[in-house]
């Protein structure tokens, strides 16, 4: 491979000004931060982040880094291990189709500690998320040619953690490049079909990511010394082509739902058709999902693990049927054993529909078609996944998302504080809301 060192990457990530933002890029990064607080408040009552809790206080220091949904306080290392195995706890949180990941999470906990950490300002945090996302998208469609499999999010995590926290403690442009060099080097190689296939806490590989990305950081702080990233070869160079002109952010999508994103589609034919048809879930014989391939091998097991639940199609499917919704409550532990979730799941069907396959990953498609007890057959239409790109997803509806999926745990005062914040024309200090968000008060018991 041949390489060109041109800091287009790196001036991009040191020149990046939030007053010369278009305002849709800046409504879109508030939106995001909404949508990842949202998560990580969430994912804060996951057995996963106990583990990530357990890891800080074990390999790690105490410190003054402020971790959301903890009365705990790590340093930069440790903060960074407890909120990477929080952001992606109930997979909730943002995504990109050219990836096929979720970059949001996979950065999130290391910017909002190293921001923690600097004391900035909210605005100066949304920039380097910005520099974070924009990194990490196009490296992420780089690393997967170049290995030719799929990876998943962590993978790409670690490079925009790199990007977002070196512009944060002020590196130079040369400092960057190593940095990004380490980070897109080391990076874990996470197999996302694997984790499809075989639910667990592995999921996305995101707290390896946000910890191989954070260690990179210290490790070029401490002298070490990379060479090279793939962004920087004569293969990939063009995906820095309209850096700072086309803005990948904007062609992120969000998730209504807690569970896989190739599920959607499929929830939502299911529940739409039934609303139309005035159906309740005794009413139905069997319910045949026809499909794109990839949502036909996500896991059909009884689920005995949040993440089993989550990377699954026939539980959310089957819940979602059962109760109109899938949302936190029916992903958390001691939902799994609802009965009557158990037995719709028995009712469900999965075909794949290779008219449907050849539309993704570009489109993820699904159609529904409900027997019912009294023998009709109703087919729904092809339906795909709300919060895709092409919808522009406004921060009014990131906010109604976040108000339905931290309901569980968090006051509707509480709530409504958090998102005045974020979204606030003044420019705060990051500080400010994440304490706002670790107040007691605000928590249900």
């Amino acid at each position: 491979m041949n390489f060109k060192t041109d800091y287009r990457l790196e001036n991009f990530i040191l020149n990046i000004k939030w007053e010369k933002l278009p305002n849709e890029v800046k409504n879109r990064l508030k939106g995001c931060f909404v949508d990842l607080m949202g998560a990580l408040i969430c994912g804060s009552q996951s057995e996963q982040f106990e583990a990530g809790v357990r890891l800080a206080e074990r390999v790690y220091k105490e410190g003054d880094i402020a971790v959301v949904g903890s009365d705990k306080r790590f340093d930069f290392m440790g903060a960074c291990a407890a909120m990477g195995h929080s952001s992606n706890a109930y997979d909730i949180d943002d995504g990109h189709n050219m990836t096929r990941a979720h970059p949001g999470t996979s950065f999130v906990g290391a910017v909002l500690a190293a921001a923690y950490e600097k004391n900035i300002s909210r605005n100066e945090f949304l920039e380097a998320m910005l520099a974070a996302y924009e990194t990490s998208i196009r490296s992420g469609a780089a690393i997967m040619d170049y290995y030719n499999y799929a990876h998943s999010s962590g993978t790409f995590g670690a490079v925009g953690v790199a990007a977002g926290v070196g512009r944060i403690y002020g590196f130079s442009k040369e400092q960057l490049n190593n940095v990004l060099s380490i980070a897109e080097f080391n990076a874990p190689l996470v197999p996302g079909i694997r984790s499809v296939e075989y639910p667990s806490m592995n999921k996305d590989g995101v707290p390896f990511g946000v910890m191989v990305g954070a260690l990179a950081i210290t490790e070029a702080l401490c002298g070490f010394e990379g060479n090279k990233n793939l962004l920087e070869s004569d293969e990939y160079r063009h995906y820095l082509d309209d850096l700072g002109e086309k803005y990948e952010v904007m062609d992120l999508y969000f998730k209504p739902y807690p569970c896989c994103r190739w599920a959607h589609p499929a929830i939502d034919a299911c529940t739409s058709l039934m609303r139309q048809n005035g159906l309740n879930y005794t009413d139905i014989e069997h319910i045949t999902i026809k499909t794109f391939n990839r949502a036909t091998r996500l896991s059909k097991i009884e689920p005995k693990t949040v993440d089993e639940a989550q990377y699954n199609i026939a539980y959310p499917v089957a819940s979602a049927v059962v109760y109109g919704d899938f949302g936190i409550s029916q992903v958390r532990k001691e939902a799994l054993s609802d009965e009557k979730t158990l037995a719709m799941m028995r009712r469900l069907s999965f075909e794949t529909d290779q008219k449907l396959d050849a539309e993704f990953p570009a489109r993820r498609i699904c159609r529904a078609e409900i027997l019912t007890k009294d023998g009709r057959l109703l087919i729904s239409g092809e339906c795909e996944p709300r919060g895709e790109a092409k919808e522009n997803i406004s921060v009014s509806w990131l906010c109604d998302k976040f108000r339905r999926i931290t309901a569980p745990f968090l006051s509707k005062e509480g709530q409504d504080a958090i998102l005045s914040l974020i979204t606030s024309d003044e420019d705060l200090a990051i500080r400010q809301i994440v304490d706002c968000a670790n107040d007691k008060k605000i928590w249900l018991e």
